[in-house]
C-alpha cells in the first residue's frame, strides 16, 4: 500500500484535492469533529482538564475556541488528548484498507505529529496567499486569531514545501487539479 500525505497550508485546498485522487482519504479535520460531536468519553476528558470551558455533551465548537484563545497551554492540552483518539481512528483506517494500492492522508499536523512513515509519497498544495484568504473568510467558523495560534505549532511550509515529493499549485479548478493528481499518479505507476 502506497500512503500519500498532503501537506499545505490552512486553506489551501488540501481536502479537496485529496478527494481527487479516487482512493480511500482519511480526513483528520472530519474525525475530530466527530469525537467533538460524538465521544462522551473525550468530552469527560476535556471537561476534566479545562472545566471552565466544556460544561454540556457534544462540544461545540466555540467552547473549543475559547479555550484556545483564552490560554496557549489549552491547546497543548486539547491537541494532547485529540491526538491520542486520532492516532487510534488512523490505525482502524489502515488496517480497513490495507488491501488498496493507495490510500490518502489528511491530516493537518502530519509531520508534526511523526505520523508520516518513511517511504510516504508526500504532496504539497500550494495556494495564493489572496485566494486561501477569501475561501478561509467564507468559512462560517473563521476566526483570525485562532488561525494563528494553529500557525504557531505547524512546521513553516518552506520546510513542508522541501520535504514533499510533489507541488500542486492549486487554483481550486477541477480539471487543474485533476490534471495535476494524474501526474502524481503516473508517476507513482511507472
Amino acid at each position: 500500500m502506497k500512503r500519500i500525505g498532503i501537506l499545505g497550508d490552512i486553506g489551501s485546498g488540501k481536502s479537496y484535492l485529496a478527494k481527487k485522487f479516487g482512493y480511500p482519504v482519511f480526513n483528520a479535520d472530519h474525525e475530530v469533529a466527530k469525537l467533538y460531536k460524538k465521544d462522551k468519553i473525550i468530552f469527560k476528558r476535556l471537561k476534566e482538564i479545562l472545566p471552565k470551558y466544556f460544561n454540556k455533551f457534544p462540544i461545540k465548537k466555540e467552547e473549543i475556541t475559547n479555550a484556545i484563545l483564552d490560554n496557549k497551554q489549552n491547546l497543548k492540552k486539547i491537541i494532547k488528548i485529540i491526538h491520542l483518539e486520532i492516532k487510534k481512528k488512523l490505525n482502524i483506517f489502515l488496517k480497513k484498507h490495507k488491501n488498496k494500492k493507495i490510500i490518502i492522508l489528511d491530516i493537518p499536523l502530519l509531520l508534526e505529529n511523526k505520523i508520516n512513515k518513511r517511504g510516504d509519497i508526500l504532496v504539497f498544495v500550494e495556494s495564493k496567499k489572496k485566494e486561501i484568504l477569501k475561501r478561509l473568510k467564507k468559512r462560517n467558523n473563521y476566526n483570525q486569531k485562532l488561525l494563528t495560534k494553529f500557525k504557531k505549532i505547524q512546521l513553516s511550509l518552506n520546510y513542508k514545501k522541501k520535504k514533499s515529493n510533489f507541488i500542486i499549485k492549486n487554483d481550486f479548478n477541477y480539471k487543474t487539479a485533476k490534471n495535476y493528481v494524474k501526474i502524481i499518479l503516473d508517476h507513482i505507476y511507472k
